[in-house]
């Protein structure tokens, strides 16, 4: 026999669910008077939520005598999202609730110049380890988000051109998954993720916002009127290969000369260490060696933020966020790259742009990406047109 399937939500329940939401219960009668349904219809939509697993009670209310009337909310361990986070040399994949809360999740070293089919197995065998670990199973996953370092067709979910993802461009993503994992796939360039992830911890209520990640290469998320921006093409955003005032003929290895990452990322800045006689190979190199109080690191570094404030300074005159996040590895330096990135846009954005611009280190760190493309899946999946045929 068959294993029992739950059908799928009454029509109308996927607009009901959107009013519990934000996790206040709710009785069935406040639900008809909000909504202007009579109360069995109300009843039936949320039976059918709670079979699903998406909404549960939630104690009772004040009665004014009598047996007190139930309250429903959203249930947010009811069913899972999958959050993957994908850089130049790491990969994080999380199992998460649908408030974002992270409930299992893995980190290791993963070179993502090994290509799609080596990277997304090894993703796809860690969900499963990670579902065992906790005694669920594929069923109770509704969605999959990931950030990948490069920029992405966001309709399509196929990176484009991506020049630190060799064998990457144009790979379906969403349809490799589809024929292993049937959930929908969100995938989205990783500093938009981490711009999601960010505001959601640090910055709820800032509606204007911008996260610029420094690392292996420079980029940045922006949010606009409490929207992620991702631009015609999904390139909203991509800084770091604007040229800047310094070292024009430094070759970038998008092939142009003078890029913002070519002079300010991380392995630029350990690049020009290495000249002035530093024994340094990577970013964390540097970052260690700054923290140390190398006088020719903080130097560097700052010079970066220098760097980087110019652009971000025409930035804040276009975009004119409240508050620039500057996360990734570079940001771990301590203020150096901050200070530096404060010195330029303060003298020469605009003053009414500036005044109350908050210029600060990342807040949710390495969580930013983990936690943003928990979100994207999770607003994604318990969308009306997504729930309408969820079991």
């Amino acid at each position: 026999m068959a294993p029992f399937a739950p059908p799928p939500v009454l029509p109308g329940a996927a607009e009901l669910f959107q009013l519990l939401r934000d996790g206040r219960p709710r009785t069935r009668a406040e639900l008809a008077a909000i909504t202007g349904l009579a109360r069995s219809t109300v009843a039936a939509r949320v039976e059918s939520l709670m079979a699903i697993g998406l909404v549960a009670p939630a104690g009772d209310a004040v009665s004014t005598g009598g047996r007190p009337p139930s309250q429903f909310a959203l249930n947010p361990a009811g069913r899972l999202v999958i959050a993957v986070d994908l850089g130049a040399q790491h990969g994080d994949v999380g199992i998460a609730d649908l408030n974002g809360r992270i409930l299992n999740r893995h980190r290791q070293v993963m070179n993502i110049g090994r290509g799609p089919e080596h990277v997304l197995s090894w993703v796809l065998a860690t969900v499963h380890d990670l579902l065992g670990s906790i005694g669920r199973e594929p069923k109770d996953l509704v969605g999959l988000g990931m950030g990948v370092p490069g920029p992405v067709e966001h309709e399509t979910g196929r990176p484009s051109n991506p020049p630190i993802m060799p064998g990457w461009d144009g790979f379906d993503i969403p349809a490799w998954f589809s024929e292993r994992l049937p959930v929908p796939v969100l995938v989205d360039n990783d500093v938009n993720i981490m711009a999601l992830g960010e505001q959601r911890v640090a910055w709820p209520d800032v509606k204007d916002f911008m996260l610029v990640k420094v690392a292996t290469g420079i980029g940045s998320g922006i949010i606009s009127s409490g929207v992620l921006q991702r631009g015609g093409q999904g390139t909203a955003g991509d800084i770091g290969h604007i040229q800047v005032d310094h070292d024009q003929q430094v070759l970038c290895r998008c092939g142009s000369t003078g890029c913002l990452e070519a002079v300010a990322a991380g392995p630029a800045i350990a690049r020009q260490l290495r000249t002035d006689g530093e024994a340094v190979e990577t970013s964390m190199d540097v970052v260690e060696l700054a923290r140390s109080g190398n006088t020719a690191a903080i130097q560097a570094v700052r010079q970066a933020g220098r760097a980087l404030g110019e652009v971000l300074s025409i930035c804040v005159n276009i975009v004119n966020p409240n508050v620039i996040a500057i996360g990734g590895t570079m940001a771990e330096a301590g203020e150096h790259l901050i200070a530096g990135v404060r010195e330029v846009v303060y003298a020469k954005s605009i003053p009414l742009a500036t005044r109350h611009l908050v210029i600060a280190q990342s807040k949710a760190g390495r969580e930013a990406g983990l936690i943003g493309a928990a979100t994207l899946a999770a607003e994604h999946a318990l969308g009306p047109i997504a729930l309408e045929s969820l079991r």
